[in-house]
């Protein structure tokens, strides 16, 4: 999920149609839907440069993808310039095992950024609960190796992030469906985030608010989305949920 002026974007994932959606705030209700004209064989992140949007085209939850990208779709007078798509694809260059591991892998990644001119990624590590930041040169249209800055234990999976005012904010879940918000702090020397302990929040359970998949901070607070979950006792539906800044509430 992302927003420009507060406006919010999102998108299906994993198979699905390849529209973006503008979803209304306070709702999951969809105000516009733009197309792309692009094959969604698994996106699983959307951000923006205000001019741009960017959509990751990397979900790896088997380990065996050779062909990461990430789109630059130019965004005009509120609609997409599909004639002028670009195509940014990379590989992480640690990778050299690509049997299938369905979500026994340590190269998926759900979640991304754009700052500083550059486009950054966050991996979903399904081994050791890590997550791992990742750089990619957006001007790049040759298949490139992003560069790793860093890594730090989060202790669950990682499936989007925002960043907001020099603060990033990822969202996440364990194998139990523990639901978690971390919050980081960029280092004032460059484009890192986990050299400063970070605040840590539990949101609950997905079988009570959903799959949590998404997340966009704005001016006034932080959205998260959630996808359908459903267990043998309890389906939830997917949800938009809103957060004040003032409203969040350390772990204890």
């Amino acid at each position: 999920m992302t927003n420009i002026n507060g406006r919010l974007f999102s998108f299906n994932d994993s198979g699905n149609t390849s529209e973006i959606f503008e979803i209304k705030p306070g709702s999951s209700n969809i105000e516009k839907t733009f197309q792309t004209g692009l094959k969604n064989i698994d996106w699983e992140a959307i951000t923006n440069d205000d001019e741009n949007f960017y959509i990751g085209e990397f979900g790896n939850n088997l380990g065996t993808r050779k062909d990461l990208k990430v789109y630059q779709i130019p965004f005009r007078n509120d609609s997409l310039m599909v004639n002028s798509i670009k195509t940014i694809p990379f590989f992480y260059p640690e990778q050299t095992d690509f049997t299938p591991k369905n979500i026994n892998n340590n190269f998926d990644a759900e979640a991304m950024i754009f700052l500083d001119g550059n486009i950054h990624l966050f991996t979903k590590e399904w081994i050791t609960n890590t997550v791992s930041h990742y750089v990619i040169d957006k001007n790049l249209t040759e298949n490139q190796p992003a560069q790793k800055l860093e890594s730090y234990d989060t202790g669950f999976v990682v499936t989007d992030a925002s960043v907001f005012q020099d603060k990033l904010y990822v969202v996440g879940y364990t194998k139990n469906t523990s639901v978690y918000l971390m919050v980081f702090e960029k280092d004032e020397t460059g484009n890192l985030f986990f050299n400063k302990p970070p605040k840590k929040y539990a949101l609950g359970r997905a079988y009570n608010i959903g799959q949590i998949e998404g997340i966009t901070t704005t001016e006034k607070g932080i959205y998260i989305s959630g996808e359908r979950f459903s267990i043998k006792f309890k389906k939830v539906q997917q949800s938009l949920y809103f957060i004040p800044y003032e409203k969040i509430i350390p772990n204890k």
